[in-house]
């Protein structure tokens, strides 16, 4: 005999409100649902009735952790329909941004798994360098959290110290390769909660398709950085990488190689850092047109699509995050697993419900 539990959508094992509805046997998963909605916000409906500059900022409280990718996508959707040229230097700037985002995001993943392995230590050793970077993009930006960077031709702010941020990102890579990564793959705290827990299959993360490090742990390798370069990351060089086990410790070690990849690319863009201008002057419309734009934002492809009528307001604004498109994947990440591993799946998936009902 069987019977459901419900979990959520306000739940001490969940970050934000959703809600999933298991079917045991015993405890044992055979089934699964899944509710989304309760942070419906309507940005996209905001975004069209706002100017191009509110938009921006608008867009930019799409997701807190991943804000600099949206509003880095939406101005890059508008330069393609005005046809507007980014300075390399802004170039630049926006990778150092969009690296140490991913750092941010991955860390503060890492640190919530942690905690819910058990694992008390890691979560604190985490979290240090989690606040790290958060200095280190305040150095920048000025802010911790939405950092207002982007403008429609480049960025607001130039780097005119890359000392703290250099500091940052070689401390993080020594501390993920001699520490981290020998830890998350030897310890048996986390080989025991994790390994062979929550198995999504290369067949199902691409029925699914899920995006991002979900897809790299079960054996997809893609990647838009490296698949369909955008600013400069078509002239530097990193590794993809890629687990097949589709696990639980896949997804984690997935997350933990890409950290050292982004610290990597972070030294290498300071390196080539070009002089010059970071904007391409002031604009508050582009011509008539539509375009798309993919990102690859922490936790995989980001979406944009927005039209333009000439007017300094755009009049359709689509987004769809990868929480949207790896959210549906639980259903099967939960089959066949018990109901204590739950708030553990779901939590290496990396969700953002807020951004998904955005």
């Amino acid at each position: 005999m069987s019977y459901t539990i419900p979990i959520g959508p306000y739940h001490i094992a969940l970050e934000e409100p959703y809600k999933i509805e298991v079917e045991c046997e015993g405890e044992n998963i055979i089934g699964s649902s899944l509710k989304v909605g309760f942070n419906f916000r309507g940005i996209e409906w905001l975004a069209q009735r706002k100017n191009i500059t509110k938009s921006i900022a608008l867009l930019e409280r799409v997701c807190g952790i991943c804000s600099n990718v949206h509003s880095m996508s939406f101005c890059m959707t508008l330069e393609r329909i005005g046809s507007i040229e980014v300075p390399e230097r802004g170039q630049h700037i926006r990778m150092v941004m969009a690296e140490l985002e991913r750092l941010h995001s991955h860390l503060l993943w890492a640190g919530v798994a942690s905690e819910l392995i058990g694992f008390e230590t890691l979560f604190m050793q985490i979290f240090r360098l989690r606040e790290s970077v958060m200095d280190a993009l305040e150095s920048i930006s000025g802010n911790r959290v939405n950092y207002s960077m982007n403008r429609i031709g480049g960025v607001n702010r130039d780097i005119l110290d890359d000392s703290k941020v250099r500091e940052v990102a070689r401390a993080i890579c020594a501390v993920t390769e001699g520490i981290l990564i020998p830890l998350l793959t030897t310890d048996q705290t986390v080989i025991a909660r994790c390994q062979g827990v929550g198995i999504l299959t290369r067949k199902d993360a691409i029925a699914y398709g899920v995006v991002g490090p979900v897809a790299r742990a079960s054996g997809v390798d893609t990647d838009l950085r490296r698949d369909q370069p955008y600013l400069a990351y078509g002239k530097v060089d990193f590794s993809v990488p890629v687990q097949t086990a589709g696990d639980v410790l896949a997804r984690v070690v997935v997350r933990a190689l890409e950290i050292v990849e982004s610290c990597k690319i972070i030294d290498q863009v300071l390196d080539r850092m070009p002089q010059g201008p970071i904007h391409a002057g002031d604009i508050y419309s582009v011509p008539a047109g539509n375009a798309v734009v993919r990102i690859e934002a922490p936790r995989g492809e980001v979406f944009y699509y927005v039209a333009s009528n000439g007017s300094d307001t755009p009049l359709r604004v689509k987004v769809r995050t990868p929480s949207f498109a790896n959210i549906p994947s639980v259903a099967a990440m939960v089959m066949k697993n018990t109901i204590a591993d739950v708030p553990l799946i779901q939590a290496a998936l990396d969700p953002c419900y807020s951004c998904t009902d955005r």
